[in-house]
């Protein structure tokens, strides 16, 4: 008789561990797609043929587009940053005398040519840093109060890195840029997502 209750005793529990882990999948699951209709992946090609044109990494692009704009290619900040990745007239301007391209300012609302050069603006940044969150302090605040907060400040690794940000908006900026890029990156780009 003991053998039996303790018998059932144990295949409750199974069945109840069983159940657990069943529901701790499918919260997982169904939080993953909620996580991926929040954080989408829209204008894939452009992202995906920029970041390696450009050698930045996706996530990254994706995180600065949902940071930005949230994916909106009309959107106009009050400083009159532009489109999807919200550049500023005057910085694609300078971008186009560097690429040689022959684009008027109309052209930041195309979603293309704002991811193109979006992107190669982040690239810049990076090759000058070195650091993904001083480029998201640069890309809102620019280079020049970027630079004024760095002065001379290297890290071992030759990256140049911010260890304060004066200005609470590019503070509270680069974190929201990091916690998008943290996302992105697990969402899409681990090798537990299978792609």
């Amino acid at each position: 008789m003991n053998y039996k209750k303790a018998l059932w005793r144990s295949m409750v529990i199974i069945v109840i561990l069983i159940l657990s882990v069943l529901c701790g999948l499918l919260f997982q699951f169904l939080y993953d797609k909620y996580e991926r209709s929040a954080y989408p992946r829209e204008f894939s090609d452009y992202v995906e043929e920029y970041s390696y044109e450009y050698s930045v990494p996706p996530h990254i692009v994706y995180a600065v587009i949902k940071t930005e704009s949230d994916f909106k290619s009309g959107a106009v900040s009050d400083a009159g940053a532009v489109g999807l990745m919200q550049m500023m007239p005057d910085t694609f301007t300078w971008l186009t005398t560097k690429t040689k391209d022959n684009h008027d300012k109309g052209m930041l609302y195309d979603p293309e040519t704002n991811i193109e050069y979006g992107t190669y603006y982040l690239s810049y940044l990076y090759r000058k840093y070195g650091s993904w969150e001083t480029v998201y302090a640069a890309y809102n605040a620019g280079e020049g109060n970027v630079d004024k907060w760095l002065g001379d400040k290297l890290s071992e690794s030759g990256a140049k890195k911010l260890d304060d940000i004066p200005f609470e908006e590019t503070a509270n900026y680069v974190k929201k840029v990091n916690k998008a890029a943290e996302i992105y990156e697990r969402l899409y780009y681990t090798e537990s997502t299978g792609e």
